[in-house]
């Protein structure tokens, strides 16, 4: 295990102190003891469970402190305390183990290989009382072999639950604790009124909101809330959406050329325009009338569940329980989200229930919000971010689309988010438009929702693949600059669903902008990060919000790094920045037969061609694994005439891509249509890392008292080496080769110069590898298959490689 703990604060022995009287472990009678009583008292107020001093001896006589005396004899043996006997008990109360995790004659060995944080002492083998306080300090602070502090480890075997004299919130170095009683959480529902009128029905569109809080709330203590737009949370309509999704087996076809500019397909749709008057509140309440007891819930809010956070979830408009119609990300989805964070700030109304206008507020919010979640969540997180709303202190946004049309389309190309093809913006709707799981309310509304949805199906332009002023209304980039929350974004560098240049985009949009931004990139898809046992995410979002909703003095914006990115070729391996996508250092590769050289280009033309036979073709749709590797392989194969494969020779050093690898071709098509793909691939056989991360404790981790468990996971090693790994992959339609609404003409056999980017990375390659960059045309997973009878020809002498390095 590599331990990178970045939400350690480091404080001052007096704020120690402090913070360990409050928490009783210590009094200043404990001052006129021994090193080695001390550490001893310390240690049994640590084993809550064990009720008698004998099972507090018995658990002590269950601990070694050096290699050959147990904890009991050596602690009774010398008043005297060795670094080498603490740490060798602090790291079994870790779940570290004997011979397995470390040696007991070497523990500061075992902690220096594993970067658990010490203290620095004068004298090693006799600590002095205020190093045994600061060391126990440190070690409550320090992460465990199960993904979490000690301190958490203590709380969820009932530490604070013995003690009523504990203030909430309780921070304990500069990190909110779980001192709130989850058995008693308040479950309620309320109807938030928005200013949009979606459905034309003359009223307003009301959103059920669904709110968890603790019961201390109800005794005066006000708290702020982690808000989860989620519009998956109220169900989804899956067989509708398979239903609906696009055949891709379908061929390229010629766009009519156009000289656009951004004037013609920008967007200045507000939904917020010629609605309906407020309802008139006709009385107030303080109570909600529903209340709620099975709901959909993101780990990371359990967590804080128990740490003196209201959480709160709405599915928004055209969702079960909520009125209005699901439009795929546009201002209106904005604006409902919007909304909710209004309310919690004090500043808009909800109601007990759609009908009777009966007022409430949230009376029990210190009115301060963050936004969380993944995916489309953190997808309106970015949108309402962008549009500055009072009381948004904070998002943590997770791999979040900032323009649709990125998710969907890519330069003039219909391109599938991974995994998902055929799906669009109109097939999403359907899925989330959870209206219909209520037969009466899809009964009134479906003549309505038909017309809403052949609405999207046509302004998407899926024949096109085009921007227009569709996709414009879901660019978020437009307005981040109005961005008053601070943002923690965290992203996969391999998400084939979001793809990386969501978070590149608002990464670089935001750089002006006066907020504190931090970026986490992993190497996972699509997931999420919390449970991870390499690096103490949690509680770097614990020490975030506790500064930006509680206000917590802890030095949250200077301890988490700018740029946090784990590393590709080790696991448990994680490197910090201070920027990405911002390399001043470019490498230059020309296109040989072959091989990508820095120095000279192949004369000779190269060609492909994009048909396979029918047999191949049904396969490759069929099996997209085989595909991939067909693609990547240089071995003899159906792909084999389709595709250009150009490598470096092995790299004598290690060598990191940052950023945006850059591709210009000369280029021509054998008809007045075409598509190249440009895919950056990592060859050499190596033991890499495995795609998703694995469980190595089921349910370890636990997030509060008698409160939920997660599993405890982490990237691992393939079990066999692999000769080769994709890195990114991107595409562009030929006929715009400026930008993505206006269309180029082009015709057959007449070379063009066509340039762009490939998705963002941070890559590291080691010695004796090769970066290879793979020619093509259809993509299996992500474009249209037309698979036409069109071949391309490249000119190397006018084509290149550009390669963006990392150097300190």
């Amino acid at each position: 295990m590599k331990n990178h703990q970045f939400a350690i604060e480091p404080v001052k022995f007096s704020q120690m102190i402090h913070e360990l009287k409050v928490i009783h472990f210590y009094n200043d009678q404990m001052s006129k003891l021994s090193p080695a009583l001390l550490f001893k008292h310390l240690l049994f107020k640590a084993f809550v469970n064990d009720h008698s001093q004998a099972l507090k001896n018995f658990r002590l006589h269950g601990l070694m402190a050096t290699p050959d005396q147990a904890a009991d004899n050596y602690l009774d043996s010398t008043q005297n305390l060795s670094t080498s006997a603490f740490y060798n008990v602090a790291l079994q109360l870790w779940h570290f183990e004997v011979h397995l995790d470390f040696e007991l004659d070497a523990p500061l060995k075992a902690m220096k290989k594993m970067r658990l944080p010490m203290v620095k002492v004068a004298n090693p083998k006799a600590m002095t009382n205020k190093d045994v306080l600061h060391a126990w300090y440190l070690m409550l602070n320090t992460h465990t072999k199960l993904g979490q502090t000690y301190l958490d480890d203590l709380a969820s075997d009932g530490y604070y639950k013995q003690f009523n004299d504990l203030p909430k919130p309780l921070f304990i170095d500069g990190k909110a604790q779980p001192v709130f009683n989850t058995n008693h959480l308040i479950h309620e529902v309320v109807y938030v009124e928005s200013p949009l009128d979606t459905d034309k029905d003359g009223e307003r569109d009301l959103l059920k909101t669904d709110i968890i809080r603790p019961s201390e709330t109800n005794h005066g203590v006000k708290v702020p809330t982690l808000f989860t737009a989620s519009p998956y949370n109220m169900g989804t309509n899956d067989a509708d959406g398979d239903r609906m999704t696009h055949n891709v087996n379908k061929p390229l076809t010629r766009k009519q050329p156009n000289n656009y500019t951004y004037q013609d397909v920008e967007s200045h749709a507000d939904p917020t325009k010629n609605i309906p008057a407020p309802r008139a509140v006709k009385g107030h309440a303080k109570q909600p009338e529903q209340a709620f007891h099975h709901e959909w819930t993101y780990t990371m809010n359990d967590y804080f569940l128990a740490r003196g956070f209201a959480v709160v979830y709405s599915a928004g408009v055209g969702t079960l329980g909520s009125q209005g119609l699901k439009t795929t990300g546009d201002k209106a989805e904005t604006v409902s989200a919007e909304s909710v964070v209004q309310w919690l700030a004090g500043n808009r109304t909800a109601f007990t229930n759609p009908s009777d206008h009966i007022a409430i507020d949230a009376w029990w919010s210190n009115h301060n919000v963050a936004m969380t979640g993944r995916s489309y969540l953190g997808t309106l997180a970015t949108a309402v971010a962008s549009t500055g709303v009072k009381g948004l202190k904070t998002c943590i946004i997770e791999a979040a689309i900032s323009s649709w049309y990125d998710y969907y389309r890519e330069n003039g190309l219909v391109c599938a988010a991974g995994g998902f093809q055929g799906e669009d913006a109109d097939v999403l709707a359907e899925e989330v438009f959870s209206r219909k799981k209520s037969a009466g309310d899809y009964h009134r509304i479906k003549p309505l929702w038909k017309k809403q949805l052949a609405k999207i199906t046509h302004d998407q332009h899926r024949d096109t693949g085009a921007y227009n002023k569709f996709w414009d209304a879901r660019n978020y980039l437009k307005d981040l600059k109005n961005t008053k929350a601070d943002l923690l974004f965290v992203h996969g560098l391999n998400d084939i669903n979001v793809k990386p240049i969501n978070v590149e985009h608002s990464w670089k949009a935001l750089k002006d902008v006066p907020v504190t931004k931090k970026l986490i990139l992993h190497q996972g898809q699509h997931i999420y990060i919390n449970n991870f046992q390499s690096i103490d995410f949690t509680d770097m979002v614990n020490l975030w919000i506790s500064n930006k909703l509680y206000g917590v003095d802890n030095s949250a914006n200077q301890l988490i790094p700018p740029v946090t990115v784990q590393d590709n070729t080790k696991p448990e391996t994680w490197n910090t920045y201070k920027d990405w996508c911002n390399s001043q250092h470019h490498i230059t590769y020309h296109l040989n037969d072959q091989s990508l050289d820095p120095e000279s280009c192949s004369q000779a033309p190269l060609s492909f061609k994009d048909y396979v036979d029918k047999k191949s073709f049904a396969k490759y749709c069929h099996y997209l694994p085989v595909w991939y590797h067909d693609l990547m392989s240089s071995k003899k194969s159906p792909l084999t005439g389709n595709k250009l494969i150009f490598k470096t020779a092995p790299f004598k050093h290690d060598l990191k891509v940052d950023g945006n690898v850059k591709v210009n071709l000369r280029v021509k098509s054998s008809q007045d249509i075409g598509l190249i793909s440009a895919m950056l691939v990592d060859y050499g056989t190596a033991k890499r890392l495995t795609i998703s991360p694995q469980v190595i404790g089921f349910q370890s981790i636990y997030q509060g008292y008698h409160w939920r468990k997660d599993d405890l996971r982490e990237f691992k090693y393939q079990k066999h080496p692999t000769p080769f790994k994709k890195i990114v992959v991107s595409h562009i339609n030929l006929q715009n080769r400026h930008n993505a609404y206006k269309v180029d003409d082009l015709k057959p056999n007449q070379y063009v110069d066509v340039s762009f980017e490939l998705q963002p990375t941070f890559f590291h390659f080691l010695p004796k590898h090769q970066l290879g960059l793979i020619i093509f045309a259809t993509d299996y997973a992500r474009t249209l298959r037309g698979n036409q009878h069109i071949s391309y020809t490249i000119d190397p002498k006018y084509s290149s490689l550009v390669v963006p390095v990392y150097k300190k």
